[in-house]
């Protein structure tokens, strides 16, 4: 991730839009109800570099028993496989429903941007 100055002017309103968005109560809900249906795998040493495979166990416990839609959760720290699982998880999520104007994008979430979405 890059490192930024501060912004100004209509990026600074802009960047300010964005962080109003996000929600911390919203988070630890989410967070609590990914706990309750993924069990203990969704709570990894470092949540950032296993957040692949979280999503992908979460996207595959809403479905029955061997038949999720991600076939292969891969135990890899490297960054462009863990962001391939959120690509998968992303369209997984499509396909159950989720309308693709409501997900956020797989660099906005690696990088810590726009959490809001």
């Amino acid at each position: 991730m890059a490192n930024r100055g501060p912004s100004y002017g209509l990026s600074r309103e802009v960047q300010q839009k964005i962080d109003r968005q996000y929600d911390p109560e919203l988070e630890q809900i989410l967070v609590r109800w990914i706990l309750a249906q993924c069990g203990s795998c969704a709570t990894p040493p470092e949540p950032r570099l296993l957040l692949g495979q979280v999503l992908c166990r979460l996207i595959n416990s809403l479905h029955p028993r061997g038949q999720g839609p991600v076939a292969k959760i891969q135990a890899s720290a490297m960054a462009f496989k863990q962001m391939e699982q959120i690509s998968q998880f992303l369209q997984a999520a499509e396909r159950y429903g989720i309308a693709a104007t409501d997900i956020f994008q797989t660099v906005d979430l690696w990088e810590g941007k726009r959490l809001g979405s």
